[in-house]
């Protein structure tokens, strides 16, 4: 398992990315093409029963506002057993509480809080409910939407902290969206920078950090506060991002972009290896990768 931190500015699509992988886009919205493999299906083909079988079960989802998620009127175990007992038949009521007290209690909570509703927890330890949730039924990949948004800088460390541990406990695949870049750089693995609803650049978090490729990448970084207090202005970057129902032609960030060139507003580049495991959809590197692939054919 390893943790992907997907960033960009609000308004992006990160957040839709994310239902949109779960098959969970609220009407008028709707999936009209593409492709999203796991597990060797394309979800986007699977039925809404298969569907229904692989979202919780397979497929984790933590929202930024945990209490909309959850059932004000409900306690805690009646969450986790129900999540259990629902998807997997065989399970008794009283195993499935077993199970429940465990995840509560290796998430870092007293096993008599499982009795409580949700009202009685604070932001953190409503997230930590959402994680037993997905973890209740052993998800593979658990999409975790904003977090640390609605935390203190404290439970925010406690929490990124219980990820890792996780991750390296349960063998989890984590997809971290925020717009956070300190998070990504604390927890991730690799990072994906998103831009109008598409990825700019796609790689390591050292690599994506210390040599980024794409212009709006570099503009993030540059946008992230220094804490020495020099006297420095912040950046900003110029402009602002494009409405997603009229997005820009070509690449869409050529409009803001300070390295913007003719081919930019004409065509839409494509999303190239510029080194090994590092990608970036850039007409400053289409002559860079035809190079690199014309050396690699000749050996």
């Amino acid at each position: 398992g390893e943790i992907l931190g997907l960033v960009g500015e609000s308004g992006c699509g990160k957040s839709t990315l994310g239902k949109a992988m779960m098959r969970m886009i609220s009407p008028p919205g709707r999936i009209t093409q593409g492709e999203l493999w796991f597990g060797g299906e394309d979800l986007m083909t699977v039925s809404e029963a298969r569907m229904r079988e692989i979202r919780g079960a397979r497929i984790g989802m933590v929202f930024q506002d945990p209490m909309t998620s959850l059932n004000p009127l409900s306690r805690i175990v009646d969450h986790l057993t129900e999540t259990i007992t629902t998807h997997e038949k065989n399970v008794s009521e009283g195993a499935a509480r077993d199970r429940a007290e465990q995840l509560i209690e290796r998430l870092g909570l007293r096993i008599e809080r499982i009795e409580d509703y949700p009202h009685q927890f604070s932001g953190g330890m409503r997230q930590r409910i959402m994680i037993a949730l997905a973890l209740a039924l052993r998800a593979d990949l658990v999409i975790a939407d904003e977090p640390t948004t609605a935390l203190d800088v404290i439970v925010e460390a406690q929490f990124l902290d219980l990820l890792r541990e996780l991750r390296a406990e349960f063998d989890l695949t984590i997809i971290m969206i925020t717009h956070n870049i300190g998070v990504v750089a604390e927890v991730a693995d690799r990072v994906a920078v998103m831009y109008a609803g598409r990825l700019a650049e796609l790689g390591s978090v050292e690599d994506v950090f210390l040599d980024t490729k794409h212009p709006y990448g570099r503009g993030l970084m540059k946008a992230v506060p220094n804490i020495k207090l020099d006297g420095t202005e912040l950046y900003q970057m110029e402009g602002a991002p494009p409405n997603l129902l009229r997005t820009p032609s070509g690449c869409a960030f050529h409009p803001r972009c300070p390295q913007v060139m003719p081919i930019c507003s004409e065509r839409e580049p494509a999303f190239l290896e510029i080194e090994p495991g590092h990608r970036a959809a850039c007409w400053l590197y289409e002559e860079h990768s035809a190079e690199s692939a014309r050396e690699a054919a000749h050996g």
